[in-house]
C-alpha cells in the first residue's frame, strides 16, 4: 500500500485510516455556471478565497458571481450576481444588483432555515466614470431560499466606531449553520480588521477590532504598515467561538537582508510574497478577548510563498488547518541562487488545541528536487457526517506547463492525523482552483462534495462539479 501511495503522490505519508467503506467518488455532474469578462481592477470572481462563493440551502445550491460592467471604470467596476442550480442540471441567474457597483465578490452563506445571505461592498463612488477606488460601505444581503428572486434584504452591520472602508474590504464571510449566527471581518488600513457578529435575525450582537501581528525586526511590509497585514484568512464560527487563520505579504526573505539588494531582488516583480502564516481565536467572541497570535508557518528561509487552504474545527475542540506552499520563483534562483534546488510544492497540514501546534507536515511534495505529482491549488476540506474529515487538492505532473496533465484528488485525514491513501476523482475536466460548499458557510457535512472553480485551461468561465463519494 506504501509503494502504490508513493507512486501516485509523492511525498504522501500513507496510512491506514480506520474505516470499513472506502471512497468510491461518482460524478454525478460538470456544468458550467457563467462566463465573465476580466475587469481588470486586482480582482476577479474567486478573489475571496477565505470565504466561499458557494453555498447550500438543503437541497438547493446557490452561487455568486461577478459580471463586469461596460460603462464603468475600474476599480468599480463590477456588480453582483446570484444563481441557483436548477433540478435537473444547469444554472439559472436569478438576480443581478440592480443599483450599486463594487470590486470584489461577494460571499455567501446558507442556513437550513432557507435564508440564504450574501456579502457585498458597494462603492459610495457615484460617478461610473471615476477611475481608481474610494470609499465603500460594508453590507449583508438577506435572500430567501424559498423565493430567492424576491428583492433581498439589506443589513448594516453596527461596526465599531466609524471606519471608513474602501474597495479593497479584503473581507471574509463565516457562518455558523447549526445557530444560524454569522461574522463578517472586513479589514481597514494595514493594523487589523474590524468585525460583526449577527444573530439569525440579522442584528449585530458583537462588534470589535482584530488587531494584527507586530513586525519582526527587519520584517519590510509591501506597503509600509507597522503590522503584519493579514488578509485572506480562513474564518470558523461556532457557539461564538471564532478561529481564524490567514496569511501575511513580506519583501523580505532571510537571504536578503542588505538594503540594497532589497531594492533589486524583492518585491511583487520576483512572483508572490505571501511568507507568514498566523492564527488566532476567541472561545466566544461575545465575552472573551482574542488569544495570542501564533505563527503556524513561513517560508522566509527559502524565498518562497504560502497562503491559507482551509480551517475545520472537529467535536473534540482540535483546529485542522490546511495551507499551500510553494517555492521561490524560478526567474530569482536562476538569475541569482543556484545553489538552491529544492522547489516544492507543497500541501501542509496541522492540528492546533489551545494555541499550541501538536502536529505538522507535510502531506503532499512535489517539483524541482521533490515527487513527480505537483499540488497546483490551494487544498480544501471536505466534512462527511460522522466528522471524517477529507482532503481536496488538485495536482499536475513534473513536465513542461504545456505537457501536463492535471487531476483532482481526494485523501482521508484519520483520527489520529495520518493521510489515507488518496483516490483520484473522475473528472473529465479537473478544476485547478475552487470553492466549496463548506461548513464555513454554513453547509451541513454531507457524502456529496460540492466544487465551484475554474477548470484547467479554461479561460473567464466558472464551473461547477458535483462528486458523490459513494458512501
Amino acid at each position: 500500500m506504501v509503494t502504490v501511495c508513493l507512486a501516485l503522490t509523492a511525498l504522501l505519508v500513507c496510512a491506514a485510516v480506520a474505516s470499513a467503506q472506502p471512497l468510491s467518488p461518482v460524478v454525478e455532474a460538470e456544468e458550467t455556471v457563467y462566463s465573465y469578462t476580466p475587469a481588470d481592477n486586482g480582482a476577479d470572481p474567486m478573489w475571496c478565497w477565505g470565504s466561499t462563493c458557494l453555498a447550500r440551502v438543503g437541497e438547493d445550491l446557490f452561487a455568486s458571481g461577478l459580471e463586469t460592467l461596460p460603462n464603468a471604470k475600474p476599480l468599480n467596476n463590477v456588480r453582483w450576481l446570484l444563481f441557483q442550480r436548477e433540478a435537473q442540471g444547469g444554472w439559472q441567474l436569478l438576480q443581478a444588483d440592480p443599483r450599486d457597483r463594487t470590486r470584489a465578490p461577494c460571499p455567501l452563506a446558507g442556513f437550513a432555515d432557507g435564508r440564504l445571505l450574501m456579502s457585498v461592498n458597494p462603492t459610495l463612488v457615484t460617478d461610473p466614470q471615476h477611475e481608481g477606488g474610494g470609499p465603500a460601505r460594508p453590507e449583508i444581503l438577506g435572500f430567501s431560499a424559498a423565493n430567492p428572486q424576491a428583492p433581498p434584504r439589506h443589513i448594516l452591520p453596527a461596526l465599531e466606531g466609524e471606519p471608513s472602508f474602501n474597495d479593497h474590504s479584503y473581507r471574509t464571510f463565516s457562518a455558523d449553520g447549526a445557530t444560524g449566527e454569522a461574522i463578517l471581518f472586513q479589514n481597514i488600513g494595514y493594523d487589523g480588521s474590524h468585525w460583526a457578529l449577527l444573530d439569525r435575525s440579522g442584528d449585530t450582537v458583537k462588534t470589535g477590532y482584530l488587531q494584527w501581528p507586530a513586525l519582526r525586526a527587519g520584517d519590510i511590509e509591501p506597503y509600509g504598515g507597522a503590522r503584519c497585514r493579514v488578509n485572506y484568512p480562513n474564518v470558523f464560527l461556532r457557539n461564538r467561538a471564532v478561529y481564524l487563520c490567514g496569511g501575511a505579504a513580506f519583501d523580505n526573505w532571510d537571504r536578503v537582508t542588505d538594503p540594497v539588494a532589497q531594492k533589486a531582488l524583492m518585491g511583487r516583480q520576483w512572483g508572490n510574497r505571501w511568507r507568514r502564516l498566523f492564527f488566532t481565536w476567541s472561545p466566544d467572541v461575545t465575552t472573551a478577548p482574542w488569544r495570542d497570535w501564533v505563527e503556524i508557518s513561513n517560508t522566509m528561509a527559502t524565498g518562497g510563498w504560502l497562503f491559507p487552504g482551509d480551517l475545520w474545527l472537529d467535536d473534540t475542540g482540535l483546529v485542522h488547518l490546511l495551507w499551500f506552499e510553494g517555492p521561490i520563483d524560478l526567474r530569482l534562483r536562476n538569475a541569482h541562487f543556484l545553489d538552491i534546488t529544492h522547489r516544492p510544492n507543497t500541501i501542509m497540514y496541522a492540528q492546533v488545541r489551545d494555541g499550541r501546534v501538536l502536529r505538522r507536515q507535510a502531506l503532499l511534495a512535489g517539483g524541482e528536487g521533490s515527487g513527480p505529482l505537483v499540488p497546483e491549488s490551494k487544498p480544501r476540506f471536505h466534512i462527511a457526517p460522522g466528522g471524517r474529515l477529507f482532503v481536496v487538492y488538485c495536482a499536475s505532473d513534473f513536465v513542461p506547463p504545456k505537457q501536463r496533465t492535471y487531476t483532482n484528488w481526494i485523501a482521508e485525514i484519520g483520527p489520529d492525523g495520518a493521510p489515507g491513501e488518496p483516490v483520484k476523482l473522475p473528472l473529465q475536466t479537473p478544476l485547478r482552483d475552487f470553492f466549496t460548499a463548506t461548513p464555513r458557510g454554513g453547509a451541513a457535512p454531507s457524502w456529496v462534495l460540492d466544487l465551484l472553480g475554474r477548470r484547467v485551461g479554461s479561460q473567464n468561465t466558472i464551473h461547477y462539479a458535483r462528486v458523490r463519494l459513494g458512501l
